[in-house]
């Protein structure tokens, strides 16, 4: 099978598996976009994970991990049938992805009937965390909307008027409708461009001419990349910036001065302060020269949220409701420090307003400006009929 990895972590150097599953092993689907111009986040994630398993000794719960890292190449019908090949050709217990939104939402009804625990480390679309919440996905990130209430409640006594814009699929429409959820100004105009779009000259000059107080975006990876260059040649840095996942630590390497400056929103930081994150920090960029970004920092958590809850079932795999009440206690140490889950499997943790600043090694990270919102229940955990 094409563009897949097998893992099996027989060591800290993670040896390939070729021989047969043990009976004491856990079987883990690692599913992330790893080609195109997002492959930068789906690295980020398969590499946090493949970290936090190496510190755990290339076991989960005491048992050997086989990990097969999968590339859904960001289309649906392709990680359809990579989830599929997961279940039926290497019986995968848990599954850790995917990258994006349009992807989650492909993959989780499959992987989810065939009894096969979904731990994300990156989307939480609104459909998972409603009515149509699921026993077994699990969001180690976020709800899509809640970054973006950060940003709109911090600009609402800063800009009266905001001009939004995001790409036009399911985490773009989250993403705006979070931050319209406790932005109080007026919206001058909202825009959604194709996925792949890379030149923004119309749009920008569109910014231009409503000569709006900010600029909101949600311009995931290579978009952000672009959009960022492009609004700094645009002559627009006069207009406050503000963003979720556009200036991140993936973007961030390629964007560097353009986006000092900038803010987002999020639920972490390389500077958050606590032990936890300072010695992952620490171990990622040591083991693989580059700032970590949230990408990387939810799937370590992932990592370290399904060992305490194998742990705690004493590696029974087959007490399928004791693993899941064992994941959703989150009995472990996140690296955003408090961390539980509500009812609908979607975490209460705090969000925080971050700018991007260039480190005095010449690197650039998000560093934190202000808690805006303390562990909040996301919008749609009301319509979750799980208790």
């Amino acid at each position: 099978m094409k563009r897949i990895t097998r893992l099996s972590a027989l060591s800290a150097g993670l040896a390939l598996a070729a021989a047969p599953a043990l009976a004491e092993s856990i079987k883990v689907g690692v599913v992330m976009t790893l080609s195109g111009s997002a492959a930068v986040l789906g690295e980020q994630g398969r590499d946090g994970f493949l970290l936090a398993l190496e510190e755990l000794g290339g076991r989960i719960g005491g048992l050997e991990a086989e990990v097969v890292v999968v590339d859904d190449e960001l289309k649906p019908d392709v990680a359809v049938n990579r989830a599929r090949e997961l279940v039926e050709s290497h019986k995968v217990d848990v599954v850790i992805g995917a990258m994006y939104s349009n992807v989650q939402m492909a993959i989780t009804g499959p992987l989810t009937e065939a009894g096969v625990f979904v731990l994300s480390p990156n989307p939480g679309p609104s459909a998972l965390a409603g009515a149509g919440c699921n026993p077994n996905f699990f969001a180690v990130s976020y709800q899509n909307d809640q970054p973006d209430e950060v940003v709109g409640a911090y600009v609402s006594d800063k800009a009266a008027r905001v001009f939004l814009i995001a790409p036009n699929y399911q985490a773009g429409k989250d993403h705006l409708t979070g931050f319209k959820r406790t932005y109080t100004g007026e919206v001058a105009e909202e825009l959604y461009v194709p996925l792949d779009q890379m030149d923004y000259s119309a749009e920008l000059a569109q910014i231009a001419a409503a000569a709006p107080d900010a600029v909101y975006a949600f311009m995931p990876g290579g978009l952000g990349v672009n959009f960022v260059r492009q609004y700094r040649q645009a002559g627009l840095e006069a207009i406050p910036f503000y963003s979720t996942f556009t200036v991140d630590e993936v973007t961030l390497p390629a964007q560097k001065k353009d986006a000092v400056g900038f803010y987002s929103g999020g639920d972490w930081a390389p500077d958050l302060d606590t032990d936890k994150n300072r010695a992952f920090v620490a171990a990622f960029e040591a083991k693989y020269d580059r700032v970590p970004a949230s990408y990387a920092a939810h799937a370590y958590d992932a990592a370290y949220l399904l060992d305490a809850a194998v742990t705690a079932v004493g590696g029974d795999l087959s007490d399928k409701d004791a693993l899941r009440r064992a994941l959703k206690a989150a009995d472990f140490e996140s690296v955003r420090g408090e961390f539980a889950f509500g009812p609908n499997h979607f975490p209460l943790q705090d969000f925080y307003v971050t700018q991007v600043a260039e480190r005095p090694d010449g690197k650039f990270q998000t560093q934190i400006v202000e808690k805006v919102l303390e562990k909040p229940v996301d919008a749609y955990a009301a319509e979750c009929p799980m208790k």
